[in-house]
């Protein structure tokens, strides 16, 4: 498959994700405080948002690329 082709299926994937959940989240750990050898761990729940139009772009991205790919 051509490298082209995988790159605008992985842009509409992506694209589609983005729109469907709106964002990601992921889990930070942090030392909240050290005395001595012992550690207090903190765990804080992180979120990132994806904006509408980037995921709308790469969707359009994505099927822009593999429109002109299959042309030639």
């Amino acid at each position: 498959m051509n490298p082209v082709k995988m790159i605008a299926i992985v842009l509409i994937v992506a694209g589609a994700l983005g729109l469907a959940y709106g964002g990601f989240s992921y889990t930070k750990e942090t030392t909240g405080v050290k005395l001595g050898p012992i550690e207090l761990k903190v765990q804080e729940k992180e979120r990132v948002n994806v904006p509408l139009i980037v995921s709308a772009g790469a969707i359009v991205i994505g099927v822009i690329l593999l429109v002109t790919v299959g042309r030639k």
